[in-house]
């Protein structure tokens, strides 16, 4: 007679050991290891599974299943999974709490419930109740086709899924989940998190009813996701949402995506009334001014393969103390400030040694291109020399040590994005564009060092 077997997990990774290590073999992780008991009805069951085999299948003669896409309607994230959610996939997106990723499933859920498609939203967090409050505030008309449950047994979930027929399942969150046949292990633990995930990727991939399926996963205080790591390995996409504590937007990032491109992010905005899509980024991410003002030039970045016209603003100010202040809301490594105001004072001949310096981008967007040099180093010198630049005017391109602009990635693309929004002028490096390349409203300016760009555009 079979007996119940006691082994230990690692919460981290999820890998098994027959005894209890300090130190997981694995993953190097310290005192990670859980008591699990795996009882003999389960033990059993394997065994059972172990004896059943498959055949291997010609490559070309296996019939495609139906993984075509469901689309949204909302273009920012439709953007991030490629075109759509496919219909047979699996995956998780997860979030610190209060950046609204909850909300954000609920609305997308609706949308697609008003095309025609049935919802199932699981939550093992929130009561019915509070579901329906959420969406009294953030969607318009609710379905008929949109269930929702409040419980944390998934053996209950799975059944609903049949009886319900769903075409879209949301399980909010993945860790409060639990499968009777693991109930040796409490919910949140590496084993009910895989096993959970587990059994709703076969539900999804069942070539005969195939579903979307979306978890939403816990994050820890680390900014991780909570769980082993390997439950990002079974799920087909993996979703972010980034955003600062108290500010409006929010960024939606795909760290991993079986049917898209990786480097595609949304844009949403955080109101009253949930997440709204910021349709027109260039639009949210510059002020509409009538007069010039000293500090502010535009930039154009590219934000997975769309270019985004970005205001960057700069406060230079007298300083009464030895040591000058250097403050930078946008750039994610402080030295880089520096290192760019190190260039404007030797290379291009402002003085900033006794001046306080502050910088940040409009909708407190993160600026990670080196793309965005020459137009921060013009928003200091405006703000400097006490001289505004034209609202009609972008500066595209890196800048060396030794003061000369250096090219970046995609430059034909982003002049005729800005071409095309009827902006007049853009500073380029020298010799970067192809030979007959031309445009129809803008001016194309290249130069070749900074201070040629101050001399055309300030001095």
């Amino acid at each position: 007679m079979a007996k119940d077997k006691k082994v230990y997990i690692c919460k981290e990774c999820g890998s098994e050991s027959p005894k209890w290590m300090g130190k997981c073999n694995d993953c190097g992780a310290w005192n990670t290891y859980e008591e699990k008991i795996v009882k003999a009805s389960s033990i059993k069951s394997n065994s059972s599974r172990m004896a059943i085999t498959t055949n291997p299948t010609k490559l070309r003669a296996i019939v495609q299943s139906n993984s075509d896409r469901i689309v949204t309607g909302v273009s920012e994230f439709d953007r991030v999974m490629g075109g759509g959610i496919v219909r047979d996939s699996i995956s998780i997106i997860s979030a610190p709490p209060g950046m609204g990723k909850s909300t954000l499933l609920l609305q997308l859920a609706n949308a697609l419930s008003l095309k025609g498609y049935k919802i199932l939203y699981a939550s093992g967090e929130e009561s019915n109740s509070q579901i329906k409050n959420r969406a009294d505030r953030t969607v318009k008309e609710i379905a008929d086709n949109f269930w929702v449950v409040s419980d944390t047994k998934l053996d209950q979930i799975l059944q609903h899924i049949e009886t319900v027929d769903a075409d879209l399942i949301i399980l909010d969150s993945i860790q409060t989940f639990t499968l009777e046949e693991y109930s040796g292990s409490r919910a949140g633990s590496p084993t009910q998190v895989i096993e959970c995930a587990t059994a709703l990727k076969d539900k999804a991939k069942n070539p005969d009813r195939p579903r979307a399926v979306f978890l939403v996963g816990q994050m820890t205080k680390a900014d991780e996701m909570a769980g082993p790591r390997i439950l990002e390995h079974l799920v087909d996409t993996v979703l972010y949402i980034e955003g600062e504590d108290g500010e409006e937007l929010k960024h939606l990032i795909s760290k991993k995506n079986r049917y898209g491109d990786t480097s595609e992010s949304g844009l949403f905005r955080m109101s009253e009334i949930g997440m709204e899509e910021i349709a027109d980024p260039s639009e949210f991410f510059m002020t509409k001014r009538e007069e010039l003002v000293p500090g502010s030039a535009l930039a154009v970045i590219k934000d997975g393969t769309r270019p985004i016209v970005v205001e960057v603003e700069s406060l230079v100010s007298k300083s009464f103390t030895p040591y000058p202040s250097r403050l930078s809301e946008c750039f994610a490594r402080k030295e880089q400030l520096g290192t760019l105001i190190s260039i404007l004072e030797e290379r291009g001949g402002v003085g900033l040694y006794d001046k306080n310096v502050i910088i940040k981008a409009t909708g407190g967007l993160k600026l990670t291109e080196t793309s965005v040099n020459l137009a921060v180093v013009m928003s200091i010198a405006s703000s400097a020399l006490n001289h505004g630049i034209s609202t009609d005017t972008v500066f595209i391109g890196e800048l060396g040590l030794t003061g000369e602009l250096k090219k970046v990635p995609s430059l034909e693309q982003r002049l005729k994005e800005v071409d095309r929004m009827g902006f007049k002028k853009a500073y380029i490096p020298m010799n970067c564009l192809k030979a007959g390349v031309k445009f129809k409203n803008i001016k194309v300016i290249p130069c070749k060092k900074l201070i040629d760009v101050i001399q055309k555009e300030i001095k």
